[in-house]
């Protein structure tokens, strides 16, 4: 293994000599701060790719009857050599072989355990090194460009994914500031226009998400405002959930409030012909039954709407994780899914994170709801309230905040999601 040592006054010139000397590829074994500087340990890429085909690349033993096996020189011990001789003489060709063979055989196979453990070992030492230069490297960044570094750090503690964060402030300016963050985000919020708006459109929807989201609520909501447009009998209600108890009554009640019909459907069938009766409302809103993004019968709800020609609108709660949130827009959304509506906003402590996943994944957004209280809690977007919103400043502290001390390490492991590399308008 040809390890080669480098030696700089700083981490990021000691990098340098490395990459130059051994190339992009090259594998950081150990560093340390010695008189001069940094001293860096690294070996070439090529060489780790060596070590890990050694085993591949090793003659294999073929034994059979017509003729005797090729031995390598990793059976030249003096024991092996023993270990044949007395086979020679008490056993007869074939079975000579068949020992000769098995003694190779483990001779490889017990080579193989210290090999893997080197290896095992190399990968380790490498990660370790590659996120103490990751740390290093965020705490130069916070010493030259401190400005990028704080609006990172608050991009990410109020709800932002590192990702997002990371993309948007490498293509910040110099004279950047928390005002162009605000206005790029808001260039890449989608919001639906006025002709886009589902009442003043009308059609076919279906509220989906999963359970606790408030999909009846927000059928409800949106149902009383097209009934003080177009009137009530322009508008019906359609219930799929026949599994929550209560849950074909609770629209019921909102239906008899408004005036508005509502009919229960169970299969496609159903629905399909509960439709083509009601071709001359001008809204069709259908509540579908909550269940989790991961359960398996989210994939045969949206077969039943797509074969219906239904559209859907994904309900996402602010409340909710960003890994949850991505979870839920993966699983959910498909071609029939024409936007979202962010829900529960007065219990969201920020709005950060439900706002990220609709700029990572290209959603239209077509309502905010924020509260309980029917049709008055449902709000058209007003992207300069949500973004007030995500970056407000709670008066007390989280424990769930990064501090600036904790930061570098934070960002060293945090990683860029596939589903997050995407190119962002500025």
């Amino acid at each position: 293994m040809n390890a080669r040592k480098f030696i700089a006054v700083n981490s990021r010139e000691a990098l340098k000599l490395v990459r130059a000397g051994l190339g992009e590829d090259a594998v950081i074994l150990s560093n340390r701060k010695v008189p001069e500087g940094v001293e860096i340990v690294a070996m070439a890429g090529a060489e780790l790719s060596r070590i890990s085909e050694t085993r591949v690349n090793e003659p294999k033993v073929k034994t059979t009857k017509s003729a005797p096996p090729v031995l390598t020189n990793q059976i030249s011990s003096p024991a092996a050599n023993q270990a044949a001789a007395l086979g020679a003489k008490i056993l007869d060709a074939n079975t000579k072989r068949e020992v000769v063979a098995a003694k190779q055989e483990d001779v490889l196979i017990n080579s193989l355990p210290d090999q893997t453990g080197m290896m095992s070992e190399i990968k380790t030492m490498h990660s370790m090194m590659q996120e103490q230069l990751a740390c290093m490297a965020w705490g130069d960044m916070q010493q030259r460009d401190p400005k990028r570094s704080t609006l990172m750090r608050e991009m990410i503690n109020v709800g932002f994914s590192p990702a997002l964060s990371r993309q948007l402030l490498d293509k910040m300016p110099a004279n950047g500031d928390k005002a162009w963050v605000r206005r790029i985000l808001g260039h890449n919020i989608s919001v639906a226009s006025a002709d886009e708006d589902v009442v003043k459109r009308g059609g076919v929807y279906a509220l989906v998400g999963p359970t606790g989201v408030g999909k009846t609520t927000t059928t409800a909501k949106l149902a009383a405002r097209a009934v003080v447009r177009y009137g009530a009998d322009k508008v019906a209600l359609i219930t799929t959930d026949s599994y929550r108890i209560g849950a074909h009554e609770q629209l019921k009640i909102y239906g008899k409030i408004l005036g508005v019909a509502v009919h229960a459907v169970r299969d496609t069938e159903d629905l399909k012909l509960t439709l083509s009766g009601l071709k001359h409302k001008h809204l069709v809103l259908i509540d579908t039954m909550g269940v989790g993004q991961r359960d398996s019968r989210v994939a045969g709800q949206a077969e039943m709407l797509n074969a219906a020609g239904v559209q859907r609108l994904l309900l996402l709660n602010a409340t909710s994780a960003g890994g949850t949130l991505d979870d839920v827009v993966r699983m959910y959304h498909g071609a029939g899914v024409v936007g979202c509506i962010a829900t529960k906003l007065d219990e969201a402590v920020t709005l950060g994170t439900v706002l990220d996943v609709v700029v990572r994944h290209k959603l239209v957004m077509h309502y905010i709801a924020s509260g309980q209280r029917v049709p008055e809690d449902l709000h058209e977007v007003n992207l300069d309230y949500l973004l007030h919103r995500a970056f407000k400043v709670t008066a007390a502290p989280s424990a769930f905040e990064v501090q600036e001390l904790e930061f570098p390490a934070f960002m060293a492991g945090s990683g860029v999601a596939p589903s997050a590399r995407a190119e962002y308008a500025a």
